[in-house]
């Protein structure tokens, strides 16, 4: 018993700890100048964009995409500019971590 307890509490610390730096990446990579988790900012807030998306298959790819090119048309009037500074890999990490949010 005191094991499986172990083993669920240094689960639960990893995915913490995971989730917690995809936020710090998405703050060293400025997403949080133009978006927030809970609210709309100039970008819509990450929990919308996480609804909006659920449960499209191609919704990983396709926001991948849109980190790295930039997009306009989808949550108004103003365009997301391309993001020269995050890697496909990044943008892959930060899209995962926002299409988990609630």
């Amino acid at each position: 018993m005191k094991g499986s307890l172990l083993v669920v509490l240094a689960a639960g610390v990893l995915v913490s700890n995971a989730a917690m730096a995809n936020a710090d990446l998405a703050k060293a990579k400025n997403c949080l100048a133009c978006h927030s988790v809970a609210n709309k900012v100039v970008g819509p807030a990450f929990k919308d964009v996480a609804a909006k998306y659920a449960g499209q298959k191609d919704a990983e790819d396709k926001l991948t995409q849109k980190v790295l090119k930039g997009g306009s048309g989808v949550w108004g009037a103003v365009p997301m500019p391309a993001n020269a500074q995050v890697n496909e890999a990044e943008a892959r990490t930060l899209v995962k971590w926002v299409l988990s949010q609630k």
